[in-house]
């Protein structure tokens, strides 16, 4: 971690706290949604300050618990009641706007590669075109929900899109760690998340993304019924 600059730290303690902002103007400024968030993000903290999610040999992988826990409650929100509720109350313009916190991460990303802490593939010089969805989401914003000039069947084409995005970088991710099931970049295998602060990746911004583009999904194939 020596070898990771301030600014990229800095960079990515903001992009981690703008996310947290937008999605909280999505929720129509729910503030249990954002402590619950916050007392989350707290704990992976400590955790990765204490090297938690850096120890190899683990049963299971301790890399299974940034991604796992977190993926299992966004699902388990739309198999349950309350959980469907909360999803349909979410503002889809500010779900949309959010999506531009990618753009930094992309950034955040090559950065963390080129300090030898995950490989190519996770950025854009490789497999990851993530940043697609970063730079076309306040263009995607202002031509539906400004100019009006798009429609909603752009805008569900366009969250399927960056969810392949999405879905794309994390096998790459889930590959290139040093797990059991690692395939890829043995000589430069995915360790970055496993550090404080980047951490609050795949536990607090992948999860709040991903949220957003099923919550989005959802709300438009709705409205086409």
């Amino acid at each position: 971690m020596e070898s990771v600059s301030v600014f990229t730290v800095i960079m990515f303690v903001l992009t981690t706290i703008a996310t947290l902002w937008l999605f909280y103007i999505a929720s129509n400024e729910n503030k249990k949604v954002v402590v619950a968030i916050l007392i989350w993000g707290l704990i992976v903290g400590v955790l990765g300050v204490l090297g938690f999610y850096e120890k190899l040999g683990e049963v299971p992988p301790r890399f299974v618990f940034l991604l796992g826990p977190v993926t299992l409650f966004v699902l388990l929100l739309f198999i349950t009641k309350n959980g469907r509720r909360f999803i349909d109350s979410l503002d889809i313009k500010w779900l949309t706007l959010l999506h531009v916190v990618r753009l930094p991460v992309e950034v955040v990303l090559h950065s963390i590669f080129l300090s030898g802490l995950i490989p190519v593939y996770m950025t854009f010089e490789g497999y990851n075109f993530d940043i697609v969805s970063g730079i076309t989401a306040p263009i995607v914003y202002y031509l539906i929900f400004v100019k009006k000039i798009l429609g909603n069947r752009f805008l569900l084409f366009w969250n399927f899109a960056c969810l392949a995005l999405l879905l794309n970088i994390l096998t790459i991710a889930v590959l290139s760690a040093q797990t059991p099931f690692q395939k890829l970049a043995f000589d430069q295998p995915n360790v970055g998340v496993t550090y404080f602060p980047f951490v609050w990746l795949p536990t607090i911004i992948v999860p709040i993304v991903l949220l957003s583009h099923l919550a989005s999904i959802r709300k438009l194939l709705r409205l086409k019924n």
